[in-house]
């Protein structure tokens, strides 16, 4: 759309049956201008492509390259120390039968090496979610007591365990000049606004510290416009997807069939939220202008991350790339609507 600051996006994590250059191929004949490929869409043998190999398959494919989706390693990283087995899908075997402390390291060393490659791609932009540093008790968000007793504080233990994990990658990252854009998100180490708030304090102000936006996790409690004016100036990188809530049916429930469960993603023009307003309070908070001074572009991409519980994940997607670039690629307003008036 002619003006716009916006260009339409994808996620790739939930393509990864998709090799790089086939996961561009669906994306350029489904109407996406740039992508932003999964981590492991990079890998090449026991390590990752060369930045050369992956600039050349993008120019190939005509597509921008709009950051790299490192969601898993870093959860990883974050939730081994708690023994939990929901990290095996997102590490080799042979590292899932290693120690907790033996798969931090390695997920550590996995995503330090991962920003290296993202820094010889001139990439600033890193999306991706901190994981369940405070423990799962917390991250339950259940307002349950006993949070602190004779002995513990569960909440000052996890504030010294985020800053004190994190530490290497956050200084690297600081030093690399690139953004970890942490997605607010359930079972993670912010779930809410309020929560990140807390980590950027608690890492004395940490200037890589920043929010990957999505108002789809905004369920809860808390809309996506509460959430987002509060770490608006954080906002570096953005998903556009869509959800419902179906009355009468219990958000918090151990029922893995997403076709049963009260919360559903569902395709982008369907569900509740309303998203040109959300693309318009992006557009408010400054994400647009930010992205484009980091990557040095001239737009901004709209990453369409749409999920369904029902349909088929190629054409939902696909059909969010087509929504994204005929209803949310807005101009920005020159000035106000009232200065021609009497004119």
């Amino acid at each position: 759309m002619a003006n716009s600051c916006f260009h339409s996006s994808i996620e790739g994590a939930q393509h990864g049956a998709k090799s790089l250059a086939q996961f561009l191929d669906y994306a350029k004949k489904s109407g996406a201008s740039g992508a932003q490929p999964s981590n492991y869409m990079l890998q090449s043998g026991d390590g990752f492509k060369s930045a050369q190999e992956i600039r050349d398959t993008f120019e190939k494919a005509g597509m921008s390259l709009d950051g790299v989706s490192g969601h898993c390693p870093i959860w990883v990283q974050t939730t081994a120390w708690t023994g939990s087995p929901t990290i095996r899908p997102f590490i080799p075997e042979s590292v899932a039968k290693k120690s907790p402390a033996e798969i931090e390291a390695w997920a550590e060393n996995y995503v330090l090496h991962l920003l290296d490659l993202l820094s010889e791609l001139n990439l600033k932009i890193f999306p991706m979610f901190w994981g369940v540093a405070f423990g799962w008790e917390l991250a339950t968000g259940y307002p349950w007591g006993f949070w602190a007793g004779p002995g513990y504080d569960l909440i000052a233990e996890g504030k010294e365990r985020f800053v004190t994990k994190t530490q290497k990658i956050r200084d690297h990252a600081r030093k690399l000049g690139i953004k970890l854009c942490h997605e607010i998100h359930p079972g993670t180490a912010a779930a809410t606004a309020d929560e990140f708030n807390m980590l950027v304090d608690i890492c004395d102000g940490d200037e890589t510290l920043a929010v990957n936006a999505d108002p789809s996790h905004c369920w809860d409690g808390e809309s996506w416009e509460t959430r987002f004016e509060k770490v608006g100036s954080r906002i570096y990188a953005a998903h556009v997807k869509n959800f419902v809530i179906r009355p009468g049916f219990p958000l918090r429930t151990m029922q893995p069939d997403w076709t049963k469960r009260a919360m559903q993603f569902t395709d982008l023009p369907s569900g509740d939220l309303n998203l040109n307003r959300y693309v318009e309070l992006l557009l408010s908070v400054g994400y647009p202008t930010r992205y484009c001074q980091v990557q040095g572009t001239a737009t901004a991409p709209l990453v369409v991350e749409a999920e369904s519980a029902h349909r088929d994940l190629d054409t939902t997607s696909a059909n969010g790339i087509l929504y994204v670039r005929d209803n949310l690629l807005i101009a920005p307003a020159a000035g106000s609507f009232e200065a021609g008036m009497g004119a």
